[in-house]
């Protein structure tokens, strides 16, 4: 044989004996997690109240992802709220077990707290593993049809009662940040444990209207708002229409300054990655690498849209890379515009 066939069959040997050693390993690495996921309990940590629109996709998630995972794990969900998320965000970075068990839904608040709200900070964005986001959102600002709030310009002129379900949740740090940049005269009524009772409220008259509420959860939770015109729509907060809301202004049309406007983009970033999912630091790389394959296949699985639209959840998920985006973002900013969006949320000022 000629050197040159000798090389050849001595690579396709090799080839093939490290193929053999693959197809090999597949089975071996597949059951080391399957021996491990099997009887074991998953739980999701949800960074609010049940009962709201995170709780009712934790729940959504938690009956569909263990079907992905090998080992066929149970999954729960377990409710943590308090301040905007950060009760469940530090919980999960410095206690919960770091072997693949545990997971994260958070307000997306948590994104930018380092910078709003550093003192209650106790992680670090960028060693949290994130695994995807479930759902983008489009804020829109509303009143109740016997107010006198026809359009944004009106809560220009003169204040206009909203409701809020915590200093560092979007439903008082979007009407406070609108005042900041836009010059609405919004007064923030807070105490409302959720959004549903907020919106509650509002029926009942001690509110005039939402300052931040999701306008996938108008549509899917209260339709009965839009149909029976109870509600106007008078401002959407995000950088593009929504095809069924062209006739609703945008925050950013009334910015002014560059400097504004890149406040404003920054502060919309997080509601691009409105539902992120996220598991804690130094999970084993098998596990982190077989969570994040069952999320992205849970999210195009068709039983699970199923369910979502039986659950009139609007969802609009996206992999890890959609929000590891954003995170890249926030670790980027600098200080000084990180601390103009703190002062542009402060609930004391």
């Amino acid at each position: 044989m000629k050197k040159s066939q000798a090389a050849w069959a001595n690579k396709v040997a090799g080839c093939a004996a490290a193929l053999t050693l693959l197809i090999g390993a597949a089975p071996a690495h597949a059951d080391a997690l399957s021996d491990f996921y099997t009887g074991k309990t998953m739980t999701i940590i949800v960074g609010a109240d049940a009962g709201g629109g995170y709780d009712a996709q934790a729940r959504l998630m938690a009956r569909h992802i263990g079907r992905f995972i090998p080992g066929s794990p149970t999954v729960i969900v377990q409710n943590m709220p308090g301040a905007g998320s950060l009760l469940a965000a530090n919980n999960l970075y410095n206690i919960s077990p770091k072997d693949g068990t545990f997971l994260g839904l958070m307000q997306r608040g948590v994104l930018s707290a380092k910078f709003t709200n550093p003192a209650g900070v106790r992680f670090d964005l960028t060693k949290f593993n994130w695994v995807g986001n479930l759902s983008s959102e489009t804020a829109v600002v509303l009143a109740w049809s016997t107010t006198p709030f026809f359009k944004i310009e009106d809560a220009m002129k003169q204040e206009m009662l909203v409701g809020g379900t915590g200093p560092t949740i979007d439903t008082e740090t979007t009407p406070r940040m609108l005042n900041t940049l836009i010059g609405t005269k919004f007064k923030i009524i807070s105490g409302y444990p959720g959004t549903t009772d907020a919106v509650l409220a509002m029926e009942r008259g001690e509110i005039q209207g939402m300052g931040d509420w999701s306008w996938s959860n108008v549509k899917t939770r209260r339709p009965d708002f839009l149909r029976d015109k109870k509600i106007r729509v008078l401002l959407q907060v995000a950088t593009e229409r929504l095809p069924d809301l062209q006739d609703v202004p945008l925050a950013m049309d009334y910015v002014k300054t560059p400097e504004d406007r890149q406040l404003m983009e920054l502060f919309l970033a997080q509601k691009s990655a409105a539902r992120p999912v996220v598991a804690p630091p130094q999970v084993p790389a098998d596990r982190m690498a077989a969570i994040r394959t069952a999320f992205d296949k849970m999210i195009v699985d068709a039983e699970f849209h199923k369910d979502a639209t039986s659950q009139k959840l609007d969802i609009d998920p996206s992999p890890a890379a959609s929000i590891e985006k954003v995170i890249a973002l926030f670790a980027s900013t600098p200080e000084a515009v990180g601390q103009r969006l703190k002062d542009a949320i402060d609930p004391k000022k």
